[in-house]
């Protein structure tokens, strides 16, 4: 094994050895492979035949061995040149060790760990293979074959090889690898079969010379890890620039859907439609809405994680489609709050409208339907020719009974008066069935034109013939005089006494109730005048029954009659406990709604500052510098936990609001916070946590890509700390420029020092908004040292799988890199045009500097 050894590197100066002990024992061999093994020259040999001069070479070549930091243990020139086999093998072995396997290394191990284990890594993925050692490992050749079939797989077909048949296996490994590698036959199959435990060295000898022709293969395989590591990093930012980009959409989308019905202020013809309006309201802002606010969040922080990824891998920042930038997203959002604000007060304020329509509406039919029951019947009775057969005392009543119409007509006028107002209310405030009110509105002024017109012709027509009459009996006439107000000052208590009406505060009912208890109060005086006219009623009586008159029973001048008086006076005792109980139960109502404020008042004075101490103390948090990144990023965390564990306050909150609306409550003195205050704050809350602990992750990830120690991230934090004395978190030009000083960056006041600061300006503050943030800052005080992937490392490794050729072809790719990544590069690469290109050849250096934004991909 050591002679062919040998002779595979003397074959390079045109010689060869027959026999270790005898050839070197001049020394002249020994020296010349040193030489090509090593590449140098020694001192000039002697070419004298005397022992001396022998022993004078093989010293020379001793010494070369020991240059090298080899100990020669207990080998002497004299012993060399006395042909001591031994001796002269034990040196082979040593110059072996330390030219064949010496600087083999592989994961920091080195010589015979290092052969070792870059002997399994090539045979690990045959499943017949397990090289454990340097003697018992090797024995069934597969070994051997595997290493060969890993490298150049066309020289041997290795599915046909068999482990029972170790003889073919050795012998076809030898032949190979002497034929087509050029390397030596070191061994014989039959020795390492019938061997119990084959030689060690003479394996590992023979093994190293499969290392050292497969080199450039193991140069490859380092490329290709490098190229690997790149387009892996390339491949992952692409999928979260997809990944961006797709969550950008979906955001503008639903944006873009929901503007539209939140600017919708077409109102409803009904309260039910108007209060489901404000349900689908309420379900937008509790379980539509809070979702896409995360949504927003989370896209902003990916968007500066993606950043900062591209930053530490020195690529180009990453620029969204059109219209999905970060700032597109807030504008659009902004649009969408825009839309949202108002709508909810817009809908109660519709729903207070529609009450207000449902009430008047009410009221104008009752009115309406009051009115009408008194004029039926009334165009007829005017328009009687009556007067122009009755006898003078006759005329006289029908006189006094058409005063006593006029004067009841002029107490109605007040009552069409009020049907009117109330239809032209209805029309301002836009009532839905304003047509039909309209209608019956006009009907009832036609027609009360209409009698006006009929009383005045039978005025004038009893005038003409009042002459010929007698004066009726004053009695009568005083009772229809007194009868009709009264009748139509109780027809007017009934009507006040069942109107409906609608309060908000308990100072409103209270002040129904002082009304109520002062037309109570006028009550006696009522019964008096009642009873005063049925006074009058029976004096006629009495008179009538005294002297015998004709029309006894009977009244001429009205149709008003003791027992409708009566009738209608129990009729207002009765509905006036019935408005006392109405008022007590609306008194009650306002009472709850005074306690709903409260209870609302009361949370929302909590919750309100809570939320404003939890920003301020995240702000703090975020500038302060207690302990490394890690702790800060535990207590955001565990901060944002405790944050998240209050949103049960916030629903209760919402449960409470929802009872003030559905209570239809409009405002509250209890609280100068609205739930829409609550709301905004506790979504801010919310995203400024999270944008703080992405901030956070940020710096540890610039930290450990850069290999910034936790002292100098704790430096560079209380620099920046001492610096921004407004807290803002950003520091202006001059601050930065002090900043930058202290930390003995040279900035000099001349000409040269303006330039080289305007040039970090343009660095950390791309945007020029005139303030450096503390990530740019971090960025910038690393950047200059980062130990980052280059284009031209890229390239200069595509050219060792290459080949050295300035073109890549398809087979290469696929042969060299992980099928994904191979069809990644074949997909991306553009053709090779140079002079010496081929078929199907690619250019990889275009495809290299792509990479890192120096050209277009």
């Amino acid at each position: 094994t050591f002679t062919a050894w040998c002779n595979s590197h003397l074959r390079k100066a045109g010689t060869q050895i027959e026999n270790i002990e005898e050839d070197f024992r001049d020394g002249l061999k020994l020296m010349l492979l040193l030489e090509v093994i090593s590449g140098e020259r020694l001192a000039k040999p002697e070419r004298g035949k005397m022992r001396v001069h022998k022993i004078s070479n093989v010293n020379k070549a001793l010494d070369f061995i020991a240059s090298k930091g080899v100990k020669l243990v207990s080998i002497g020139a004299e012993e060399i040149v006395d042909g001591n086999v031994k001796m002269t093998l034990g040196m082979i072995w040593t110059i072996i060790l330390r030219f064949a396997i010496q600087d083999i290394s592989v994961e920091e191990t080195s010589a015979k760990e290092g052969l070792l284990l870059w002997c399994q890594r090539k045979t690990a993925p045959y499943k017949n293979v397990n090289i454990q050692n340097f003697h018992i490992s090797w024995k069934d050749g597969l070994g051997f074959c595997a290493l060969i079939h890993r490298h150049r797989p066309e020289l041997i077909d290795y599915g046909k090889l068999r482990k029972d048949d170790p003889l073919t296996n050795l012998n076809t490994a030898f032949d190979v690898a002497e034929k087509y590698l050029d390397i030596p036959k070191m061994l014989d199959a039959e020795d390492i079969v019938g061997t119990a435990r084959p030689d060690e060295k003479a394996i590992m000898t023979y093994v190293s010379s499969f290392y050292h022709a497969f080199s450039g293969a193991q140069k490859a395989e380092t490329a290709a890890n490098r190229i690997c590591k790149v387009l892996a990093v390339n491949q992952e930012n692409e999928q979260l620039m997809e990944d961006y980009e797709k969550l950008a959409s979906d955001l503008l989308e639903w944006i873009r859907r929901t503007i539209p019905w939140l600017e919708n202020r077409a109102p409803e013809n009904t309260m039910q439609a108007m209060q489901q309006k404000l349900e689908d309201f309420r379900d937008y802002r509790r379980l539509h809405k809070p979702p896409k606010v995360q949504e927003k969040c989370q896209l902003e922080i990916n968007f500066n994680t993606l950043q900062t990824k591209l930053r530490l891998s020195n690529r180009p920042a990453f620029m969204p489609s059109e219209g999905k930038m970060v700032s597109d997203i807030n504008n659009a959002w902004g649009g969408l709050e825009q839309a949202e604000k108002g709508y909810e007060e817009w809908l109660l304020n519709e729903i207070r409208r529609l009450e207000r329509l449902d009430h008047l509406a009410e009221k104008f039919r009752q009115k309406a339907s009051i009115h009408e029951s008194w004029t039926d019947g009334k165009e007829a009775m005017l328009q009687q020719k009556d007067y122009e057969t009755a006898t003078l005392s006759e005329i006289k009543a029908l006189l006094k009974k058409h005063e006593a119409f006029e004067s009841d007509l002029a107490a109605h006028q007040d009552r069409v008066e009020q049907i009117a107002a109330i239809a032209q209310e209805l029309n301002e405030l836009d009532y839905y069935d304003s047509p039909s009110v309209n209608a019956r509105c006009q009907k009832i002024c036609d027609q009360w034109d209409n009698l006006g017109a009929l009383t005045q012709k039978r005025r004038e027509a009893l005038e003409r013939t009042e002459k010929l009459l007698e004066t009726i009996d004053q009695l009568y006439l005083e009772y229809a005089k007194r009868a009709a107000p009264f009748n139509n000052w109780m027809e007017g208590a009934m009507e006040d006494l069942q109107d409906t009406f609608i309060v908000h505060t308990i100072e409103e009912i209270q002040g129904l109730t002082t009304a109520h208890e002062q037309f109570k109060a006028t009550l006696p005086d009522a019964d008096k005048e009642r009873q005063a006219i049925l006074g009058i009623h029976n004096e006629v009586s009495k008179i009538v029954q005294t002297y015998h008159v004709n029309m006894a029973g009977t009244n001429p001048y009205t149709t008003i009659t003791p027992h409708e008086i009566n009738g209608k006076w129990e009729h207002v005792r009765q509905l006036v406990p019935r408005r006392d109980q109405a008022l007590m139960e609306e008194h009650a109502r306002q009472q709850q709604n005074e306690r709903l404020r409260k209870q609302f008042g009361a949370q929302a004075n909590v919750i309100g500052p809570w939320i404003q101490t939890k920003m301020e103390e995240i702000g703090r948090i975020s500038i302060e510098m207690h302990g490394t990144l890690e702790d800060q990023l535990n207590h955001l965390r565990q901060y944002e936990k405790s944050i998240v564990n209050y949103k049960p306050k916030i629903d209760q909150l919402e449960g409470d609001h929802q009872q003030i609306q559905e209570a239809l409550i409009f405002d509250n003195k209890h609280t100068n916070y609205t739930m829409e205050h609550i709301r905004v704050g506790w979504e801010q809350l919310l995203t400024t946590i999270a944008r703080t602990i992405n901030e956070v992750e940020n710096q540890i990830l610039t930290r450990d890509a850069k290999g910034i120690s936790q002292e100098q991230m704790n430096e560079f934090r209380a620099s920046f700390n001492h610096f921004d004395r407004d807290h803002s978190g950003t520091l202006g030009p001059e601050e930065f420029k002090a900043c930058l000083i202290s930390l003995g960056y040279d900035i000099g006041n001349d000409a040269q020092g303006e330039a080289e600061f305007a040039r970090i300006m343009s660095i950390v503050d791309p945007n020029r908004l005139g303030v450096v943030t503390f990530q740019a800052f971090i960025d910038f005080m690393s950047r200059e040292t980062a130990d980052t992937d280059t284009a031209d490392q890229v390239m200069a490794s595509f050219k060792i799988l290459a080949g050295d050729k300035n073109y890549i072809t398809v087979d290469e790719l696929r042969r060299e890199l992980p099928p994904d990544q191979a069809e990644y590069c074949i997909a991306r690469m553009a053709p090779y045009n140079g002079r010496d290109a081929v078929p199907g050849a690619l250019d990889y250096m275009s495809f290299s500097t792509a990479l890192y934004g120096e050209s277009d991909l």
